[in-house]
Order: C-alpha cells, then sequence, then structure tokens
C-alpha cells in the first residue's frame, strides 16, 4: 500500500508462515531434484548394458506358419538349440514354432504371436570357431523360406559382425548362416559362410554308438 506521499514503501509487512511455507517448498524440491539423480542411471551412447558377450538372432516373416529353427555351436562343441536350450556359454533364449502354439498371454488370454523369432546368447567367451546354421523343421506352405540372420557382439559396445538373409527350401533343409572365429579376448578376428553341417554331427554321434544326452538327440517329432 502506499504511503503520505504516494510512493510504494520499500518492503511489504513480513509474514513468518509465508516465509517457512516458501522456503519449505525450496527444501522439498532440492530433495526431489537429488532423488532423481541418484535413481537415474548414466547414459552412455554406444554402450549396452548386458551379461551376454554376443547376440545371435534369427527371424522371418511375421505370421509365417513354417517352423525354423537356429543351431549354434561353439568351440569346445557345444550345441545350443530347442532340445538343449543351454550348452556351455550359448542359451537359447527364445524357441518360436512358427503358426504352432505361439502365443503369448494378454491379462491372463492367450493370442497368437506374429512375431517369427529365435535368439541364442553367448554369455562367455571361448576362443575359437562359432557356427550358426539354420534348420527348416516344417515347411507348412510347401515354400522356400528366407531367414535374417544376425550377430552382434555387444561388449565394450554394439558391433554388428553378420547380417544376412538365408533361405531354406523344405522340410529338414539345414543352412549355415555364418561361422566365425574369436580370439581369447573376444575380438572377432575371422567371418566366412563355408557350410557345416549341424545336424550331421548329432546323427554321427548316435551312429557310433557314443552315449549322449538324450536333450541332444536328432529331433523326430516335438
Amino acid at each position: 500500500m502506499m504511503d503520505d506521499f504516494t510512493l510504494y514503501p520499500r518492503e511489504e509487512p513480513f509474514d513468518p508462515f509465508s516465509v517457512m511455507l516458501f522456503k519449505a517448498l525450496q527444501v522439498v524440491a532440492f530433495l526431489f531434484f537429488i532423488a532423481l539423480l541418484t535413481i537415474s542411471p548414466d547414459t552412455k551412447e554406444g554402450k549396452i548394458d548386458s551379461k551376454a558377450e554376443f547376440i545371435i538372432t534369427m527371424d522371418w516373416p511375421d505370421n509365417h506358419p513354417d517352423d525354423l529353427d537356429l543351431f549354434v555351436q561353439d568351440p569346445l562343441g557345444n550345441i545350443a538349440w530347442y532340445r538343449h536350450r543351454e550348452a556351455g556359454f550359448l542359451t537359447l533364449d527364445r524357441d518360436d514354432r512358427g503358426g504352432a502354439n505361439d502365443f503369448i498371454l494378454v491379462n491372463g488370454r492367450k493370442i497368437p504371436s506374429p512375431i517369427r523369432e529365435e535368439i541364442v546368447t553367448v554369455r562367455g567367451i571361448v576362443a575359437g570357431e562359432y557356427t550358426v546354421n539354420v534348420s527348416h523343421f516344417q515347411a507348412v506352405t510347401g515354400l522356400p523360406v528366407e531367414a535374417t540372420v544376425k550377430v552382434q557382439k555387444l561388449n565394450p559396445t554394439a558391433q554388428v559382425i553378420f547380417d544376412d538373409k538365408v533361405i531354406v527350401n523344405h522340410t529338414g533343409d539345414e543352412k549355415t548362416a555364418v561361422r566365425f572365429r574369436v580370439d581369447a579376448a573376444g575380438k572377432v578376428i575371422d567371418v566366412f559362410r563355408r557350410p557345416k553341417s549341424l545336424l550331421e554331427t548329432f546323427r554321427n554321434v548316435r551312429a557310433n554308438g557314443a552315449d549322449i544326452d538324450p536333450k541332444t538327440r536328432v529331433r523326430v517329432l516335438r
């Protein structure tokens, strides 16, 4: 309010309650800011926080009824596939059966999944050669199927070392997508596509009469 000389006073009347309320709001805002800094991780471009060293994916057209399988062999001879999902450092994280019982649960209801994808992760480094194969388990359509296979090295930064197409033509068809070599430090030193049958490896083991894990027998039926 104005004084007797129609001038505004230099200071408004002091209100202790308003001052305390304003200070309290400042403290709350400051604590909220500190909490955000605590829970928000630092963003590092190009970095991936993952326990895996490599991730190998195979996908084919959405809603396709055919069943394709991904096989990965490590330098020690371990093979990850649908009947042996963990082998050494290899893990088959997703087994996709095409149009057969491929569902996701949404609010307790089974809904057909359109995605056709299989994923294998490599969770440790073993020096030597890795083989990635695609097998056409069931050709419902009777037509060739084009699959995309990608191999990514995750540490210390994400790096695609292979990304290409593979065509399988009929039930039982097996194609080598890629073979690659790594050194003891996990560095990829060679990438090539010379064919190598992993299903034939299973058959040879059976023919020799060796004792094998039932999980690694060649599949006849699902």
